[in-house]
């Protein structure tokens, strides 16, 4: 390519950029600028005014997913910017926005990564990668199936997210035998987006996944006045979980079905490769231990009174402590952490709870929910669903699910819906976000193999989106009625 041909092509790449950063800037303007919008009613005719605070915040949301979509500067540097506006805009107080920037969710995806260096310079990973090569083979399907059945399965009793920062070095080491180097291939797409995808699908199973499984039942119980327990919730989710894992093992096959069938000698050469790494050091053995003990810790605080005041967050950062005290991490690893990534989810955190704050989330919920208060139980149900899907695809699914959850329980008994099938419903859709990487810490986590762009993970998503709800949808209407939910109240 000569010189002038690259030329060309950067003015025109440049120039898409800008439009984009252009319509991002335009939709804010506009949002912002307009005259006030109408107020929100609700069944029982409760209004719900948009104030100047609350149109600000959909106006940085706006912004904000058009600039994350399309990548027209580093991710981090978007949440940068929703922080920003915030304070220039008098949307929140400047303190109140960027404390979001720390919030405790932020520093669990912190000391998560933490956990993800630490197994890759220890040499875990590498050990836990050789040996499942050995048992799973040579085909790349069954190296797809092997690294998503291992995540869905590893969610079940830890956070997703420590589970993307576990299993990320793992897969790449498993893709460094792929014979390509860093080269972005369809595997390599396939095996970082399905992580992603499928440590959500897996999180939902128990209540150990991801927080918003004890939001949720938290905010049933408040309204409805019945528990739901962690074995019931798992007794409904189980099925789902996995119908979902083995779908996405299909989807990536058709969508990203690697290049090459079989990597000739791969079991071998991983067993050679194992054999080199010698028997286990004394790092690895206090890395493994520290690690362990803190996931043992934050999956009995759903079972032991004691534990339960503890946040989640604390209990994870002592492992990096402990792993700076016992000298497996010194102070040059902390330039290893991907601070975009941690950024992207401090800007996630923080239009979330503008959304929230401001308004503007229960606004735009009580919009979208009673469009549908006359229609039929089915069609109800898949439009909370699908409002949780969106919202959990631009902020997080805690949030998602306390915008939605509260409004379409109030409603539900006016069309004789019964709670347990919005619960449920809402609690699928929130735990797989597939458009945006704002949507989940995997999402993010996966994006720094800088195997696909935002805008393939975007277009990816879609029909990975279209599949989860039509999986919803067979579980509203089939699945879990032979299960023994109600989902009418005649």
């Amino acid at each position: 390519m000569t010189s002038d041909s690259m030329v060309i092509q950067k003015s025109k790449f440049e120039w898409k950029r800008y439009l984009l950063l252009s319509i991002g800037i335009a939709l804010f303007a506009v949002t912002f600028y307009s005259s006030p919008w109408p107020d929100a009613i609700d069944p029982m005719g409760e209004h719900f005014p948009l104030s100047k605070a609350g149109k600000g915040a959909i106006a940085v949301f706006l912004l904000a997913g058009t600039w994350w979509v399309f990548e027209v500067v580093p991710i981090g540097i978007t949440s940068l910017a929703i922080g920003v506006l915030q304070a220039l805009f008098l949307i929140r107080p400047a303190k109140v926005a960027f404390n979001d920037f720390m919030d405790p969710s932020v520093m669990f995806i912190f000391a998560s990564i933490v956990i993800g260096l630490v197994f890759t310079k220890t040499g875990l990973t590498k050990r836990l990668a050789y040996k499942m090569l050995v048992i799973v083979g040579e085909k790349t399907s069954m190296i797809y199936l092997g690294c998503f059945v291992v995540t869905a399965a590893l969610t079940h009793i830890m956070a997703h997210t420590a589970v993307a920062a576990t299993i990320y070095p793992l897969l790449l080491a498993v893709y460094s035998l792929y014979g390509e180097g860093d080269k972005p291939t369809k595997f390599g797409k396939g095996l970082f987006m399905g992580m992603a995808y499928v440590a959500g699908a897996g999180s939902i199973v128990t209540l150990l996944g991801a927080a918003r499984g004890a939001v949720a039942v938290g905010f049933y119980n408040d309204i409805v006045g019945r528990n739901i327990s962690f074995f019931q919730l798992s007794y409904y989710m189980f099925p789902i979980g996995w119908i979902m894992t083995f779908l996405l093992w299909g989807f990536f096959m058709i969508f990203m079905k690697p290049e090459k069938k079989v990597i000739p000698g791969l079991r071998e050469k991983a067993r050679l490769l194992n054999a080199e790494l010698g028997s286990i050091t004394r790092k690895e053995i206090v890395a493994a231990a520290i690690v362990f003990a803190c996931i043992l810790v934050m999956s009995l605080r759903s079972f032991v009174p004691m534990l339960q005041p503890i946040n989640k967050t604390a209990i994870i950062l002592i492992s990096t402590i402990l792993f700076f005290i016992t000298g497996i991490l010194d102070l040059d690893d902390l330039e290893d952490v991907p601070w975009n990534i941690i950024l992207l989810f401090a800007g996630a955190m923080s239009i979330g709870f503008c959304l929230w704050d401001t308004g503007a989330a229960r606004w735009m919920a009580v919009n979208w929910l009673v469009m549908f208060q006359k229609a039929n139980w089915f069609v109800f149900v898949m439009s909370i669903a699908f409002f949780v899907m969106i919202m959990t695809n631009f902020i997080m699914n805690v949030a998602a699910i306390a915008i939605s959850l509260p409004v379409a329980l109030v409603i539900a008994p006016y069309l004789g819906v019964a709670p347990e099938v919005i619960l449920f419903a809402s609690l699928v859709t929130a735990g797989m976000p597939f458009l945006l990487l704002v949507g989940a810490a995997p999402n993010a986590i996966a994006y720094d193999s800088k195997m696909f762009t935002t805008g393939e993970f975007f277009l990816y998503g879609i029909p990975a989106s279209i599949i989860l709800m039509v999986v919803v949808a067979f579980a509203s209407y089939v699945l879990w009625p032979l299960m023994g939910m109600p989902v009418t109240l005649h």
